[in-house]
C-alpha cells in the first residue's frame, strides 16, 4: 500500500505543475495591467513604471514563473497585489469558512441523498420510488443561486427563521449548505439508485434471497456494499467541488469563501492570489482523489490484490 500511495504522489507532481504552468500563462495574458489598476487613475507613466518593479513585473515572464515556483515550493505563495497581505493567509482563511458550508453539505448528502437512492432502488417503480426519483430530478435540475435566492426569500425574509448572509453563528451556515447540498442530493441519489438497481439484478443477490436471507440483510450486505464504489466516487469528486468553493452560492450569501475570492482576485487583476487560490483548488482535488483511492481498499477488499 506504501508503494502504491508513493506512485500516486509522485503521478500528483506533473499534474500540480501544469496547473501552475497554466494558470501562469493565463494570468499573464488577461487584458489588464496591474500595476495601473494599483497605481491610480491619475498616476503617471513613471509612476506605473515604479509600480510594476515593486512588483516584480518588469522582469521577463520566465524569470517570473521560475521565482514563483521556487517560492511555492518553499510554502510562500506570495503577498497579494491589493491587499499586501500574504495569500497563504487569505487562503486559509477563505478555506476556512469554505470547510464549513462544504462540511454541511456533504452531511446533508450523506443523510438524505444515499438513503434516498437506496430506497428509490429497494422500491422500485412504488411511490416512494416516483417521489425520490422527482426530488433527485429537482435537485440537479435548480440552479444554485436560484435555490439560494428562493431559499433568502422564503426562510430568512418571510419566516425569519435563518440569517440571509454573513458569517458568525452555525445559523449562517444553514443556508448555504443547504444550498450547495440540494445538487449533490440529487446526483448522489440517481447514482445510488442506479447502481443498486444493477446489484440488485446480479445472480449472486438472487441466490442470497433464495436462501432466505432478510430483506436488510441482502440489500446491506449483498447489495450496498458493492455498490458503495460507485457511492464513494461520486462522494470523493462532489467533496472536491465542495471545498474549491461554489462562486454562487458563496456571492449570493455573502459568504468569504475560497470561490468568491478566486474571483474577486481575477477582477482585480491580483495575479499572485489567483494563481495560489487556484494552485490550493488543484491540490485539493488530487488530494480528495487520492484519498477516494485509497478508500476503494478499505470498501472492496478484491482491490487490494
Amino acid at each position: 500500500m506504501l508503494v502504491y500511495i508513493g506512485k500516486r504522489l509522485l503521478q500528483l507532481v506533473p499534474v500540480l505543475f501544469g496547473v501552475l504552468v497554466v494558470t501562469f500563462a493565463v494570468t499573464r495574458l488577461t487584458p489588464g495591467d496591474p500595476a495601473t489598476l494599483l497605481a491610480g487613475e491619475d498616476a503617471t507613466q513613471a509612476m506605473i513604471e515604479a509600480t510594476r518593479v515593486r512588483l516584480g513585473l518588469d522582469r521577463p515572464v520566465p524569470v517570473q514563473f521560475g521565482i514563483y515556483v521556487w517560492n511555492a515550493l518553499q510554502g510562500d505563495l506570495g503577498t497579494s497585489y491589493i491587499l499586501s497581505r500574504p495569500v497563504t493567509g487569505l487562503i486559509s482563511r477563505a478555506l476556512y469558512f469554505t470547510a464549513q458550508i462544504a462540511g454541511v453539505a456533504l452531511l446533508i448528502t450523506i443523510v438524505f441523498g444515499i438513503p434516498l437512492g437506496i430506497l428509490s432502488a429497494v422500491r422500485r417503480d412504488s411511490l416512494l420510488d416516483g417521489v425520490a426519483r422527482v426530488i433527485a430530478l429537482v435537485g440537479v435540475s435548480i440552479p444554485n443561486f436560484f435555490f439560494g435566492l428562493l431559499s433568502i426569500l422564503l426562510f430568512s425574509l418571510t419566516l425569519g427563521w435563518l440569517p440571509s448572509f454573513g458569517t458568525g453563528t452555525w445559523k449562517h451556515l444553514i443556508l448555504p449548505g443547504l444550498t450547495l447540498g440540494t445538487f449533490s442530493i440529487g446526483l448522489v441519489a440517481r447514482l445510488a439508485r442506479a447502481s443498486m438497481l444493477d446489484t440488485l439484478s446480479q445472480d449472486y443477490v438472487r441466490t442470497a434471497r433464495a436462501k432466505g436471507l432478510a430483506g436488510w440483510v441482502v440489500v446491506y450486505k449483498h447489495a450496498l456494499r458493492n455498490s458503495a464504489i460507485a457511492i464513494v466516487t461520486i462522494l470523493g469528486l462532489n467533496l472536491g467541488n465542495l471545498l474549491a468553493g461554489s462562486v454562487l452560492t458563496e456571492s449570493v450569501f455573502a459568504f468569504p469563501g475560497i470561490g468568491r475570492l478566486l474571483v474577486t482576485s481575477i477582477f482585480n487583476r491580483d495575479y499572485v492570489t489567483v494563481q495560489g487560490t487556484i494552485l490550493v483548488i488543484a491540490v485539493i482535488y488530487v488530494g480528495v482523489n487520492l484519498l477516494v483511492d485509497l478508500l476503494y481498499a478499505a470498501v472492496d477488499p478484491r482491490i487490494r490484490y
